[in-house]
């Protein structure tokens, strides 16, 4: 039987906590090299001097955006993975929210095992699905009501 009392741990916050954390950056193509490494380096330092550890970095290059944002159709991304508690994360969102070189940024737990590399470009190397084969279209040229 647990202690429902005082001496509890119900409804207490564990302060302290490190948790593995990945930032999706999106950075403007226009920066230049020095511009995006200061930017890398200080999200580092902002988790070092919180306390956590800087696990890896992760440089998926220049791709092109979905839909234009701020009037630029391409970014630099970066993956970034590390442990902190939420209080450094808050304030690296807090950064990187601010700095004119970031377009976006996505924070998320990290999932110890998933792929921190670049995903492949599969738009140009995967056929289209949706049309059908030729032998296909042959084979069912014939009605049922017929």
């Amino acid at each position: 039987m647990q202690a429902v009392g005082a001496d509890s741990d119900r409804g207490k916050e564990v302060i302290g906590t490190l948790t593995t954390y990945e930032i999706l950056l999106m950075l403007d193509p226009e920066l230049a090299e020095e511009r995006q490494d200061e930017i890398l380096a200080r999200t580092r330092e902002l988790v070092e001097a919180g306390g956590g550890t800087w696990r890896s970095h992760d440089a998926w290059g220049r791709r092109r955006l979905a839909y234009e944002i701020g009037h630029k159709s391409e970014g630099v991304y970066h993956l970034v993975v590390f442990e902190s508690d939420a209080p450094t994360l808050d304030e690296i969102a807090r950064v990187l929210k601010i700095d004119d070189g970031v377009i976006r940024h996505l924070a998320t737990r990290h999932l110890e095992g998933s792929r921190t590399s670049a995903p492949r470009d599969d738009a140009a190397a995967a056929p289209a699905a949706s049309v059908p084969e030729q032998e296909y279209a042959e084979q069912n040229t014939r009605s049922e009501e017929e």
